[in-house]
């Protein structure tokens, strides 16, 4: 098999990232791909530095090693901030796309100059993100939301078990950081713009827009990471360009280190992948 037919990995500390899966299928259809919830970890934006470097390597080991994959996807946006940078010394001829809050586009988009920005605690809290916080002062006023909870509870809309009461939370979390932010709208010193700085909160965006009027623009990261992705592969000559014959399998795998139901649950909601394309993996 030559290079250009191994699968492209992507991983999340949970089903967030299944949002940049979602996109990276869009732009590259005839890809394999292959797709790691590191749910029993979960979440890493409530988690230490340390410990979301320790898991992004081990998890991108386990793809590079079981699945030979031919280019990493970390669709979080909190391993990236966290890892992304020690990644790209370990594995140097590796293409390599990471995920950060769209706070340039954001800028570039907002009329008010007023932009409201969702993340998770790890994201907010690193030093990645206060470099491109820094990157974008002047042009825009930006108001940061570290939405503790927030993405967890999403995780577990999945759960069968928790779907109602998770759902009720994932409610209850977005009214009280929206109101938190400021007013919403067009008008002059309201937030005109929101950027969804977690791959989790994409799957939460309609009642986002809901709560913050349809004249809000809501800003993620799934296509710019996919065009990017697809720019690294072309530059290295392993883009894929026709389908693969069907006796290479399934051309999306997916593994959680967590509930298994869980994955096949969203995988099912946000993919319509039956339940056989979903497995359990142990990554030390």
């Amino acid at each position: 098999m030559s290079a250009a037919q191994h699968p492209i990995g992507v991983f999340d500390s949970g089903i967030g990232g299944l949002s940049v899966l979602q996109a990276l299928q869009a732009a590259l259809p005839h890809e394999h791909f292959v797709y790691l919830a590191d749910n029993a970890h979960a979440p890493y934006g409530e988690k230490t530095d340390l410990y979301v470097r320790q898991r992004t390597h081990a998890i991108a080991q386990h793809l590079i090693k079981q699945h030979q994959i031919k280019a990493l996807v970390v669709a979080c946006n909190t391993a990236t901030a966290a890892a992304i940078h020690e990644l790209r010394v370990q594995h140097p001829l590796l293409p390599l796309v990471g995920v950060e809050p769209a706070l340039k586009p954001a800028a570039q988009i907002t009329r008010t100059g007023r932009v409201g920005v969702m993340a998770t605690r790890g994201t907010v809290g690193s030093d990645k993100f206060a470099r491109l916080l820094g990157s974008v002062q002047g042009q825009a006023a930006f108001e940061v939301c570290a939405c503790n909870g927030l993405a967890l509870a999403i995780e577990q809309t999945t759960l069968p078990s928790h779907e109602n009461v998770a759902s009720a939370e994932v409610s209850r979390l977005l009214q009280s950081y929206t109101q938190a932010m400021g007013p919403f709208g067009q008008g002059a010193g309201e937030i005109d713009t929101l950027v969804l700085g977690c791959t989790h909160y994409v799957f939460a965006q309609d009642e986002l827009q809901r709560l913050v009027g349809p004249q809000v623009q809501l800003v993620s990261t799934g296509e710019p990471v996919a065009r990017q992705t697809q720019r690294l592969l072309e530059s290295a000559h392993l883009l894929r360009h026709e389908p693969a014959p069907r006796t290479l399998g399934a051309r999306i795998e997916l593994f959680t280190t967590g509930n298994l139901p869980s994955l096949k649950s969203a995988a099912q909601r946000w993919l319509k992948l039956p339940a056989q394309h979903c497995h359990s993996v142990t990554v030390l």
